[in-house]
């Protein structure tokens, strides 16, 4: 069995770290570069750059930052935000990105999944899919948040393994920011449904809810930002509750 992974999240708008609520009320955290050191440096085994606004303001990601924290990191990161096509994607990893992640394209255009992954290779390519609860299914939105697409999520992350993805990011906009704990009930479905690592992602408050991601929701990763970014937890004591309550981590 993998080891779980610690991936702490910096959503990036206008070049600067920032953190909300159910996508909504973001306020600045931090430089991302700086913000990238430390959670290097305190262990984190990835990194995840999502820049928020980039697929509604109809711009690429910010290659610059990219190359920023390439030259100052390790571990492998994954960009996302604004990708529309292959040659965008072979910028972000040519700048020093180890994996890209796609989420607004990816429903409006899944061959770009199948394109990808021929291209660069599977491990490369994560599907970010931000669901809502919708009465009895979880629903797709896209364009950070903003727009619902009446997409299945469950069948949707089917098709995504099918046309060759690595990896299934998975947030809910319900959890997002509140604290709470991960919305395990998703998490378990599509972990359980598809053979590619899931991680889970939206609400990390407290070591026990991410304890939760790992053996009820049975991810692979979990993806926290609000804990890091305001000193709740270290990486390292998130690390060291999950080793002493038996989950193996890196």
């Amino acid at each position: 069995m993998l080891t779980k992974r610690i991936i702490p999240c910096l959503d990036v708008m206008n070049g600067r770290v920032v953190k909300g609520i159910n996508f909504k009320n973001l306020k600045d955290v931090g430089d991302p570069v700086n913000l990238a050191i430390k959670y290097y440096n305190e262990g984190a085994d990835e990194l995840c750059f999502l820049d928020i606004t980039a697929s509604m303001e109809k711009r690429k990601t910010m290659i610059k930052m990219v190359k920023d924290v390439a030259k100052n990191i390790f571990i492998p990161f994954t960009v996302g935000g604004g990708i529309k096509t292959v040659d965008d994607i072979q910028e972000l990893l040519k700048a020093g990105a180890d994996k890209v992640t796609l989420c607004t394209q990816a429903v409006l255009n899944p061959e770009i999944i199948k394109d990808a992954s021929l291209k660069f290779g599977s491990q490369c390519i994560v599907v970010s899919i931000d669901v809502k609860k919708n009465k009895n299914f979880w629903e797709i939105y896209i364009y950070g948040g903003k727009k619902a697409t009446g997409i299945n999520a469950i069948d949707f992350a089917k098709e995504c393994e099918k046309l060759g993805i690595g990896e299934i990011l998975l947030n809910s906009l319900d959890t997002d920011g509140m604290n709470q704990g991960y919305d395990l009930e998703i998490t378990k479905q599509v972990s359980e449904l598809v053979n590619v690592p899931v991680i889970a992602s939206s609400g990390a408050g407290t070591l026990k809810q991410v304890k939760d991601a790992f053996t009820i929701g049975k991810a692979d990763a979990a993806l926290a930002a609000s804990i890091f970014h305001y000193n709740q937890y270290s990486i390292n004591e998130v690390k060291t509750y999950l080793k002493e309550n038996g989950v193996d981590v890196r």
